[in-house]
């Protein structure tokens, strides 16, 4: 797979190369020069898969040039070495469950097997214009997070050797669950807390990308959605989803969205030939890309607080992402993506809902994607399919949804034993020069 930037002014390199450096050089994001798109009945083939076989088989068509096939199979078997249980709500109503990993978030698909592709690449081939002597100084994964990636990337790379974890939050916005998951590690782990919001963060990781005398110093990568070794594997999902339904069945996927980089992932398996009919952005108030798609103007705006706190996004990384891969085609992304946007009230609505409906507990991001599957113009058409991601596990948010269902929400030990755990934090204000230093 070669891969290039968004914006055109970096050398095209191989995805192992793209995976190590995160961001280009230029400053955009990395995506394949051209797609193979796989015929229907190579799709047919995978049709009822486990979703680890339908994994192996993706990878294996998209980096089979750039990794022995062996060894590429018991690599991504063992990173996503969890169930996607899919739970049937109604007739034509589904939830795909991706909170089965060790965090209890969606993120462990991606982070753990990012995580495992770098162990597995020769690190020192970093980006054009790093300088960094690999053998002297740790690869430094540095994240920025609104919640449930800094745990993820925390914990698929604990313990990695030759790496160092960073993980930017801002500071009072993540639920208690979510900051004691990545700030009582410790280890090869620094939790880093910002006194800004989650866009505050992103701005810092990515100035600090860009910095070329920061990188002659310190060997950085990503592990933000604005990594494509981290979508990749997040494609896989929306392959074995839709290929649990019948050949005939029109499936269209609800995304919860807020940074853009599950639904860009939703996109690139859709690119490459996956049975999806149609995807839905569904976002909280944050509606930067709701509001492009229906005035064609991109107007990005400080992120608002809300109950889906990972959601809180007001410049989305991914949407230069999305953008590319519409050709920046506004009418070509209106026809395969509807969007809709929903206020903290709606949510708390929602997880009710579902709850009385359907015995279901759901977290508030999950609550969202069934929210957009719920829109008029998504129910009136009875053909069609509706499978909504429900992206992690309600105890994480406990404050939100246990009013909303009047019961308790019982608590995986691993969340309460992190919980009881002392918290390791550094604090900084929003300035590249105080990171730089911290790095």
């Amino acid at each position: 797979m070669i891969c290039i930037s968004t914006r055109g002014q970096a050398p095209a390199v191989p995805f192992r190369q793209a995976v190590v450096a995160g961001l280009a050089p230029d400053g955009g994001l990395y995506v394949p020069v051209t797609w193979e798109r796989r015929p229907a009945g190579w799709w047919e083939g995978l049709r009822g898969a486990p979703f680890q076989d339908v994994a192996v088989a993706m990878a294996q068509s998209l980096l089979g040039d750039e990794f022995h096939e062996g060894e590429l199979a018991t690599l991504i078997r063992g990173a996503l070495n969890f169930p996607i249980p899919i739970v049937q709500l109604d007739e034509t109503l589904q939830a795909v469950e991706l909170f089965h990993g060790p965090t209890f978030a969606f993120k462990d698909v991606g982070a753990r097997t990012l995580a495992r592709l770098l162990s597995h690449l020769d690190l020192s081939a970093e980006a054009p214009g790093a300088k960094v002597d690999a053998h002297d100084h740790p690869l430094t994964v540095l994240v920025a997070t609104s919640g449930d990636t800094g745990s993820a990337v925390a914990q698929a790379f604990g313990g990695v050797p030759g790496t160092r974890v960073v993980v930017l939050y801002p500071e009072g916005q993540v639920s208690q669950v979510q900051e004691a998951q990545f700030t009582t590690l410790g280890g090869n782990v620094t939790a880093v807390a910002v006194a800004g919001t989650f866009d505050d963060c992103q701005r810092l990781a990515k100035m600090a990308f860009a910095d070329g005398a920061l990188r002659q110093r310190v060997r950085l990568t990503s592990a933000n959605s604005i990594s494509l070794g981290r979508l990749v594997p997040q494609m896989f999902y929306y392959a074995y989803a839709a290929l649990q339904s019948p050949a005939e069945s029109r499936v269209v996927i609800s995304v919860p969205s807020g940074n853009f980089g599950n639904l860009a992932a939703g996109v690139m398996a859709w690119r490459m030939g996956v049975p999806i009919a149609g995807l839905i952005a569904a976002t909280n108030v944050n509606d930067t890309v709701p509001r492009y798609l229906a005035t064609g103007v991109y107007e990005p705006r400080p992120s608002v607080a809300t109950v889906a706190n990972a959601m809180d996004v007001g410049a989305p990384s991914n949407f230069e992402r999305l953008s590319w891969l519409f050709g920046g085609d506004r009418a070509a992304m209106q026809a395969m993506i509807a969007a809709n946007v929903h206020s903290d009230d709606d949510v708390r609505r929602a997880i009710a809902r579902l709850h009385r409906r359907y015995g279901y507990v759901a977290d508030p991001h999950t609550a969202i994607a069934y929210l957009g599957t719920q829109a008029p113009q998504h129910r009136s058409t009875p053909a069609l399919e509706h499978l909504f991601l429900s992206t992690a596990h309600p105890a994480k948010f406990a404050e939100t949804v246990e009013p909303a269902i009047g019961q308790a929400v019982p608590m995986p030990p691993a969340l309460a034993d992190a919980l009881a755990r002392p918290r390791l934090v550094e604090r900084i204000g929003p300035s590249l020069a105080e990171l730089a230093n911290l790095l």
